[in-house]
């Protein structure tokens, strides 16, 4: 009787051993654009609320951003500001196949500290004079893609050529927004969700929708992703619940008329 009862035990306690030996899921890592700070984050604490780790999340440029992946920095999902540099990715085969999915839209807009009342206009030469005549912060045309769109649009409105020899080139969005926050330009582009986060600026002018190429942030999942949570944690950023939150911080369903 003693032995049964101690054998019993004993088969309990290694079963328990076995349970508390099972590693808790680890929190995958996500590569997203600058300017999705505040929603991926609000997205992210939902997801953890359900249950799952909290994604860690590493917001820069798009472009720094897969290079890092190109270079083969450890990622589980990729969220870019541009097609481009998704494309980039997936020639190389660097992305999931079949994971690639438009998550979500923007707008682009010019900014001014707040207190000042500017209308910006959208006429070429007087939006050349307007912005040509001090430094205008954006993020690098080059590369990033807010700078790529903005330089698109100020291209086909004849205002380029006057502007881009008093463009600061800042290495992301949001390092251009803070240009403009701590006074040292008086115009800046960004999205227009970057706008709606800060307390110390205001939309001056929103750029035309047919004045630039559609502005979409596709998601996939990284080729050498090996976190079995990414994939939900996509899913679930793609669903509705998922876009209702990055609707919240002035995003557009991709592809939406603006």
């Amino acid at each position: 009787m003693f032995d049964r009862l101690t054998r019993r035990l004993f088969v309990a306690g290694l079963a328990l051993l076995a349970i508390g030996a099972v590693p808790a899921p680890t929190a995958p890592l996500v590569l997203a654009a600058a300017s999705l700070q505040e929603s991926l984050d609000a997205a992210a604490d939902q997801w953890a609320k359900a249950g799952h780790p909290r994604p860690v999340i590493s917001f820069a440029a798009s472009s720094a951003l897969a290079r890092q992946i190109e270079a083969g920095a450890p990622a589980d999902l990729f969220v870019s500001a541009d097609e481009e540099w998704m494309d980039a990715l997936a020639a190389k085969r660097l992305i999931v196949a079949g994971t690639r999915a438009d998550l979500v839209g923007n707008r682009l807009v010019v900014v001014e500290p707040v207190g000042r009342h500017t209308a910006v206009p959208l006429d070429g030469r007087r939006l050349a004079r307007l912005l040509g005549a001090g430094p205008l912060a954006m993020a690098d045309p080059d590369s990033v893609p807010a700078g790529k769109y903005g330089k698109a649009a100020l291209t086909k409105l004849g205002a380029w050529d006057a502007v881009a020899p008093r463009v600061v080139r800042a290495e992301n969005v949001r390092a251009a927004l803070a240009l403009v926050e701590r006074g040292a330009a008086p115009f800046g582009i960004v999205y227009l969700t970057d706008a709606r986060a800060s307390s110390k600026v205001r939309v001056a002018g929103v750029f035309p929708a047919a004045s630039h190429p559609p502005i979409v942030y596709p998601i996939a999942r990284v080729a050498t992703a090996t976190n079995p949570e990414a994939e939900g944690f996509r899913r679930f950023l793609l669903s509705p619940r998922g876009r209702a939150i990055f609707a919240r911080f002035g995003f557009t369903a991709p592809g939406r008329p603006r």
